[in-house]
């Protein structure tokens, strides 16, 4: 019986390192484009105050977006497929304690332009929603084949959008966004170290 083969990545498996400084890089990048759009726009960033009641809503929103992602990922064969690949190429490499910067950096950074600056820079209305969360979904976008992560993160972007629309508060998504990185990345990383155990 012939073995098959997994398919190479279109962008080659990164190391460590390499994995760690393109978040770092990433988070300045938004961070940069971010400070530019406010600097030059005629806008001002995204409200958030620390307030414990919004922290709770955006960490349950991170856990029922994580639970979301779970059942997605088992009854859309196509969704799993991508996000396998994915989260392979990204967190195959990472340590249990990396984790803990792929949530806080992605977190920050995405939330800050794409809900901080765009929401308020295209109008806090359905259509900003939209847009923000369709250039969510695109950041995502790995390889030609991975059009269900991207349509995945878009719908995710709209929860994260109409999160902080409704609420007033870019707290809540970012909360929410830091604690669906944590939590999915930490279960994928031990379900991957338990599969090599056995």
């Amino acid at each position: 019986m012939i073995e098959q083969q997994k398919p190479e990545p279109e962008i080659p498996y990164l190391t460590r390192i390499q994995i760690l400084g393109a978040m770092g890089a990433t988070a300045i990048i938004l961070l940069i484009v971010s400070k530019l759009s406010l600097h030059f726009g005629n806008f001002s960033l995204f409200s958030w105050k620390l307030d414990q009641r919004d922290l709770l809503l955006g960490v349950g929103l991170g856990f029922v977006i994580t639970a979301l992602s779970g059942l997605a990922y088992r009854i859309w064969t196509p969704y799993r497929k991508s996000a396998d690949y994915y989260l392979e190429m990204v967190l195959k490499p990472l340590t249990l304690p990396d984790l803990i910067w792929l949530g806080l950096l992605p977190g920050l950074s995405e939330e800050l332009l794409f809900r901080g600056v765009m929401l308020p820079a295209l109008g806090f209305n359905h259509l900003a929603v939209v847009i923000s969360s369709l250039c969510f979904g695109i950041l995502h976008l790995s390889g030609s084949q991975q059009w269900p992560y991207v349509i995945w993160a878009t719908f995710v972007g709209m929860i994260l959008g109409y999160s902080a629309l409704f609420t007033g508060n870019l707290l809540v998504p970012i909360a929410a966004h830091i604690i669906t990185n944590l939590i999915s990345s930490s279960m994928w990383k031990i379900w991957q170290l338990s599969a090599i155990k056995n």
